[in-house]
């Protein structure tokens, strides 16, 4: 009954009401366009091609679970939010090791306009390349019969790839201005929800898979496993949530000061140091480095080698897949979090930790306090990154156990927990329930 209350209290905010309508149209047009196939290719000669297994694989698989299938469909979404994201991270890293980059982080509204439009640039320089390098790609792995621009139009192969690259980038750029639209008059993160849209779109065959497949192959113990299997899902999202939404919180004391006849300051407030700050970058820097071994299959003497690093169910990949994400949190959370410019900007708003001393005490602090908090964030985010091959293990088919772990896990939780936790404002603001009987939704502020 509360459920159905809180659902009327939504769509009783008009201006609420109207940026979910806003976000599910424009979600529905993207969803659209994943199934549209680029000009120039017969879509009936892709089914069963060399590009439909590729793109559940590796990195390749990666880039169609967040393409939401365009990747493999050879849309003209195939590239997705991809580059943009690519030329995102580019732009972050930047701001911290370059001293231009950071001053504009500085600036406030007119460095992140500064920024965003130097990123809007990269993200056509990275098209520039990857849209060629998927052409490439195309040509290698479906029928040469399935271009039909080459016969019908008598175009060469550089001339459709030109073509076929513009129209790419094109793509790319409007579900890029879709997910800036949705940010701005909608609800939610949008480039996020794009793409978390692209990985629920997979749970529904995802779980039919594995329903056929235990219902037809285990008899009647099928179900029963079925439904422990469905509890175990329900656990694993659970502790994924705890570890989103896991923070230290860090007591800082603002001094009081006296102006007039008013008192400012002098209020005890609290920073949250999140356990897992470096998200799920650190899973998809490791995914990445983990098809190195790949190469090595090319010669005799280390063909076994590769073999067994390029087997995604086996104790080797896993144990170095753990090791790789460990490290890589660690990095990315050194790269994203600053505790010196942490210190300076409480320095500067008259902030202070009790018993610690501003300035490069503070920082210091801080510093020690995040690398305790990372390392048990590090441990948990390893185990979530080996969940699937786990499942695999015991079982379960492999489109379904990619669900229970890994990037596909953490990006659905996070982004929606980002927005419930913007729907809860709307309703606490109107003075409605939130969207939880007793606290509130602490869930993190973006992807």
């Amino acid at each position: 009954m509360r459920f159905i209350d809180t659902i009327k209290n939504i769509f009783k905010i008009e201006e609420l009401r109207k940026r979910i309508v806003y976000t599910c149209l424009l979600i529905l047009v993207y969803r659209l366009g994943c199934f549209v196939v680029l000009p120039g290719i017969d879509a009936s000669l892709l089914a069963g091609s060399d590009l439909s297994r590729t793109a559940s694989e590796g990195l390749v698989g990666l880039l169609n679970m967040f393409s939401g299938g365009a990747f493999g469909n050879a849309s003209i979404f195939a590239l997705g939010v991809m580059p943009y994201i690519s030329a995102s991270i580019v732009i972050q890293l930047l701001g911290v090791f370059v001293p231009y980059f950071r001053k504009l982080q500085m600036e406030g509204e007119s460095g992140r306009k500064k920024m965003n439009q130097m990123t809007r640039w990269l993200t056509i320089l990275i098209i520039c390349i990857q849209g060629p390098a998927y052409m490439a790609a195309l040509h290698g792995q479906i029928p040469e019969a399935a271009f039909t621009a080459t016969k019908t139009l008598g175009w060469s192969t550089f001339v459709f790839n030109l073509v076929s690259t513009i129209i790419l980038m094109g793509g790319s750029m409007f579900v890029m201005w879709l997910g800036e639209r949705i940010t701005d008059r909608g609800i939610g993160n949008g480039v996020s929800l794009i793409i978390m849209i692209g990985i629920v779109a997979r749970l529904p065959y995802a779980l039919v898979a594995e329903i056929g497949d235990k219902l037809t192959t285990n008899g009647g113990g099928g179900f029963l496993l079925l439904v422990i299997e469905l509890v175990a899902w329900v656990f694993v999202i659970i502790a994924a949530i705890a570890l989103v939404q896991a923070v230290r919180r860090v007591p800082v004391q603002y001094a009081k000061q006296v102006i007039g006849n008013r008192q400012y300051g002098g209020v005890r407030q609290f920073i949250p140091l999140k356990i897992n700050a470096a998200g799920v970058m650190p899973i998809i820097f490791a995914q990445a480095l983990m098809l190195f071994p790949v190469i090595f299959s090319r010669f005799d003497a280390t063909r076994g080698l590769a073999a067994t690093l390029g087997n995604t169910t086996g104790v080797w990949y896993n144990l170095l897949f753990f090791i790789f994400v460990v490290v890589f949190t660690y990095f990315y959370t050194a790269v994203t979090v600053n505790p010196t410019m942490m210190s300076e900007d409480m320095k500067r708003n008259n902030g202070f930790i009790p018993g610690v001393k501003p300035g490069k005490k503070t920082a210091e602090y801080l510093d020690n306090i995040m690398s305790r908090v990372t390392l048990p964030g590090a441990i948990f985010l390893g185990l979530i990154s080996i969940l699937p091959a786990g499942a695999q293990k015991l079982g379960i088919t492999e489109m379904f156990a990619s669900f229970f772990g890994g990037t596909s896990l953490l990006i659905l939780v996070g982004v929606v927990l980002d927005t419930l936790q913007q729907v809860e404002g709307y309703l606490l603001m109107r003075h409605y329930d939130g969207l939880m009987k007793t606290g509130r939704l602490s869930g993190r502020s973006g992807m």
